[in-house]
């Protein structure tokens, strides 16, 4: 990427209104995000408290920020089709359970890997939830260090009560899943990753659907980029990022949505490993992650969407919540891009390759959808080139900035290798768990052990 080319760097904060037309209630930087300076600034507006819309405007030097983009927010939100045209439509979309006043006891598992800085970071805002019962589950996954267990055995000692640290040696990500399940002691578990700050009503808003929807197998939630600081996230965020916008959604395998004929091989409209929950009991009963998906292994990725389906198959709801909202510390390099062009690739042709091979049932659904799916993956791709007029990176998806042809290729080839690296990782993982290993025998494991820190 050119730098005649890279787009400007933006500040990232926060707008609270009271209501669509209302006066500001608050502004600040998001969360992890240094402070709002003149330029471009991109905007999570929320009304009262609760999100809303992004928005992006350039505030010049002298001006007053939370002005100029709450007169932005105000005419996005007073358009057609936007989900807070009004305040009581978005009070009617709130979805079932939200107000419970008891949401389920909750373990949130974040697996991480050699980054304590990033952890810590992550582990304080769990902390500041509003949730009123739950643990949190750190999975140190194949460590060559001791920095994270001395982060969470020292730095957090005085919330042992709250925190464990559980070590797991095998490296990937749906094997250090499986052993936070295997941990976890809530009849939801919710998972993250080590890179993200959660908003202090995120678990709550995660966890409560579940109370009142007991056919309810999932839950996921909105995730917003924590900086724009370098043309690989502004890129990646132009381009949808991780977020599946504000309107709520359920995914019911009774009665499949009209408006995705691919339901439910769509996965990645369901949401992100970042930013999900699942009903302990449902998960466990789906099998649990598949140990050959996920970072860290030949697959690459995948093991969030394979969870996905998996529940949706065994019969279990689905809903998608805004309110439940994780900032995302997007990686940074043009590198970093390229690898996640290649993952996310591979990723989705390595879950679909794992739903057949370990639900064979599925392969005629699957057959039923593979020519129009072949189309949707390719035009995913494809499409990325354009240059829409008006998009921004406060539009999720309208592609403001072009989508290198090169990292396109990249999806594609990641997309062919898939199968393949599914196959090595499935390999690697019967190796070392033995032939007749079963994923769930690992994430039905009795809790505790000798590789458990209390």
């Amino acid at each position: 990427m050119s730098s005649t080319t890279a787009p400007r760097p933006l500040s990232v904060a926060e707008l609270d209104l009271d209501g669509p037309d209302g006066p500001v209630l608050g502004f600040r930087p998001a969360p992890g995000a240094p402070a709002v300076v003149p330029g471009d600034v991109y905007a999570l507006v929320r009304l009262r408290g609760r999100p809303a819309a992004t928005v992006v405007g350039t505030v010049r030097a002298g001006e007053d920020p939370a002005e100029v983009l709450a007169a932005l927010a105000r005419r996005r939100l007073a358009g057609a089709g936007t989900p807070g045209t009004d305040a009581e439509r978005l009070a009617a979309a709130r979805p079932p359970g939200l107000d419970a006043p008891a949401p389920p006891r909750a373990s949130v598992v974040v697996a991480t890997r050699e980054r304590p800085e990033s952890l810590a970071r992550a582990l304080d805002s769990l902390l500041a939830q509003d949730h009123p019962d739950f643990e949190v589950v750190v999975v140190d996954n194949a460590p060559r260090t001791t920095g994270t267990h001395a982060l969470v055995t020292r730095t957090y000692a005085g919330h042992a009560d709250r925190v464990r640290y559980v070590r797991e040696d095998t490296p990937g990500l749906a094997t250090a899943h499986n052993t936070g399940l295997a941990a976890a002691g809530g009849s939801v578990v919710a998972f993250t990753d080590d890179d993200v700050i959660a908003d202090p009503r995120w678990l709550s808003a995660l966890t409560a659907p579940f109370a009142a929807d007991p056919g309810l197998g999932c839950v996921t939630g909105l995730i917003l980029p924590a900086r724009l600081g370098t043309p690989a996230q502004i890129l990646l965020e132009s381009h949808g990022g991780f977020a599946k916008g504000f309107a709520p959604r359920l995914y019911d395998p009774a009665r499949p949505p009209a408006d995705e004929p691919l339901f439910p091989f769509t996965a990645g409209s369901f949401g992100s490993g970042a930013n999900m929950a699942f009903r302990a009991d449902a998960l466990r009963r789906a099998g649990g992650f598949d140990p050959a998906t996920g970072t860290g292994t030949a697959a690459r990725g995948g093991d969030d969407l394979y969870a996905f389906v998996a529940v949706l198959s065994a019969g279990f709801r689905l809903r998608y919540t805004s309110e439940a909202l994780v900032w995302h510390h997007h990686r940074d390099t043009w590198q970093d891009l390229r690898n996640q062009a290649y993952g996310y690739g591979a990723g989705l042709t390595a879950y679909l390759t794992a739903t057949l091979v370990r639900s064979p049932r599925l392969l005629p659904a699957l057959l039923a959808r593979l020519p129009r799916g072949l189309a949707y993956a390719r035009s995913m791709t494809a499409q990325r080139g354009g240059t829409p007029e008006g998009g921004v990176p406060g539009e999720h998806g309208t592609q403001h900035h072009p989508w290198p042809a090169s990292l396109s290729r990249l999806e594609r080839r990641g997309m062919l290798y898939g199968p393949i690296g599914y196959a090595k990782a499935r390999t690697r993982a019967r190796a070392r768990f033995g032939a007749g290993a079963r994923v769930r025998d690992r994430s039905q494991a009795p809790r505790g052990g000798s590789a458990v820190t209390r």
